[in-house]
């Protein structure tokens, strides 16, 4: 399902959130407490390389199995993990940075700051603690991916694609690197090259999983449906018993197939595939918005004010996660909180048009909103549905039908009673005051399919 344009936003660094774990069990090793730490465990202990769709890093991993990590420096790193598995951001960049400095050599800390200071906005900083990991061990393979995606995803494809051939050419076997570099040329657009770069990493390692979902992946991205589904279905579910799943529970696999299934209209599997895909990554942001925004649509807006929360935890500067979670609240009558969510998307994003859309709907159909008036609750919404249609322009996108004329009406209509009810009458009587604004029917959503509440739901483009 696409948005309408003035209601899509690019994610830069939190698109299509695709962890590429390999091996993604979780192991439980003993870290000096009685209460156990879960880690990502990648191949051989390595890791997994941690991206979205647009390129950018999005998940801490252990990256170096706590390599250089003892005493507080270690227990100091674990609680950012814990804060981290909590979407307390701010916490882990704390406890991050506290660790590199009590293990200055050790690459693992610098890598998951830089993870979260991407989640944060804050870029520059990232790539300079990337740089910092893979300094402090040359080995460290994720920060250097996580460092040309970076790049890649800010607007630097060319010194990424540099990057990573100067690594490259000093370890000409790896797959890590080699399927890395198919992901920046997947990002480029240069989808042959992408496609040849992921074979090259599974010939060096048959069983090399971020291969296999880099090849689904960049299928996704050419628009090839049927290929990248063949693709996913070897990871997630095998051809058989000569040929089972190599990881039936890959988090992205099931991000992606569930994308795949709910753009064809297969709402119901692609609802379980996102809900499979936030079970094993807490932090994957597009899995946690389409399962909020697909029980919006269901009318479940108590099921759907969890993950929708628990997205904004992780992108925080996420323009569209604030969007649905407005709609959230919107439905649950926390009119404040909407408000509140709307505006911080417009902050973000002052181009979403949906948001003035969104406004204006709560303001024309809600009973009435505490501390406004009903004649400035109904002028807000006559403005902000107005604001919304000239964003739009003269017509509506191919394809929607937002019905914003009709809703201009009936608010002005609503505006128009509201005066008449407050004209003195003949002979001059007292005004008599004016009633709180009546619930509107719901309007159709501009875009897709509207939720109960006749929103906007929106997904990460």
């Amino acid at each position: 399902m696409r948005s309408i344009k003035q209601a899509a936003v690019r994610m830069s660094s939190l698109g299509l959130l695709v962890l590429s774990m390999a091996g993604a069990s979780l192991v439980a090793p003993a870290c000096g407490g009685d209460k156990p730490v879960n880690y990502p465990k990648g191949d051989a202990g390595a890791g997994g390389v941690v991206t979205d769709n647009q390129g950018g890093q999005v998940g801490v991993v252990d990256g170096a199995g706590t390599s250089g990590l003892d005493g507080s420096a270690k227990s100091t790193y674990e609680a950012g993990w814990q804060a981290w598995l909590k979407g307390d951001l701010p916490t882990a960049k704390k406890k991050f940075q506290e660790a590199a400095e009590a293990a200055p050599k050790s690459p693992s800390p610098p890598y998951s700051l830089g993870v979260v200071l991407e989640h944060l906005g804050e870029v520059s900083g990232a790539q300079q603690s990337f740089r910092t990991a893979f300094s402090n061990d040359p080995e460290h393979e994720l920060s250097m991916c996580a460092y040309a995606l970076s790049l890649a995803n800010g607007k630097s494809p060319g010194e990424a694609d540099t990057f990573l051939a100067d690594k490259r050419a000093k370890k000409k076997e790896s797959p890590r690197l080699t399927a890395c570099n198919a992901e920046v040329k997947s990002l480029q657009g240069d989808h042959a090259g992408a496609q040849t770069m992921a074979q090259d990493a599974l010939r060096m390692d048959p069983n090399f999983k971020d291969a296999m979902v880099t090849i689904a992946r960049d299928h996704y991205r050419a628009r090839k449906m049927d290929l990248a589904k063949y693709a996913l279905q070897a990871v997630l579910e095998g051809f058989g018993d000569a040929t089972p799943a190599r990881d039936k529970d890959n988090a992205e696999a099931h991000l992606l197939r569930g994308l795949i299934l709910r753009e064809s209209g297969s709402r119901i599997v692609a609802l379980k595939d996102f809900e499979e895909a936030t079970k094993r990554r807490p932090d994957l942001v597009e899995a946690l918005v389409n399962l909020g925004s697909m029980r919006l649509e269901a009318g479940n807006a108590n099921d759907a004010v969890g993950p929708l929360e628990q997205s904004t935890k992780f992108a925080p500067n996420n323009a569209l996660a604030h969007l649905n979670l407005g709609d959230c609240y919107r439905l649950l009558q926390r009119y404040a909180e909407a408000k509140t969510e709307f505006d911080k998307a417009l902050s973000l994003d002052s181009s979403l048009a949906a948001a003035h859309y969104d406004i204006g709907l709560m303001y024309l159909t809600a009973q009435a909103i505490p501390g406004t008036s009903a004649d400035n609750q109904v002028s807000t919404a006559i403005k902000e549905l107005e604001t919304y249609k000239t964003m739009r322009g003269a017509k509506a996108p191919p394809g929607v039908n937002d019905e914003i004329d009709d809703l201009l009406n009936r608010a002005k209509a609503k505006q128009a009673e509201l005066k008449n009810t407050v004209a003195t009458p003949p002979g001059g009587a007292a005004a008599t005051p004016p009633p709180a604004a009546k619930p509107a029917a719901a309007a159709p959503a501009p875009a897709g399919k509207p939720d109960a509440g006749g929103g906007i739901v929106r997904d990460m483009p």
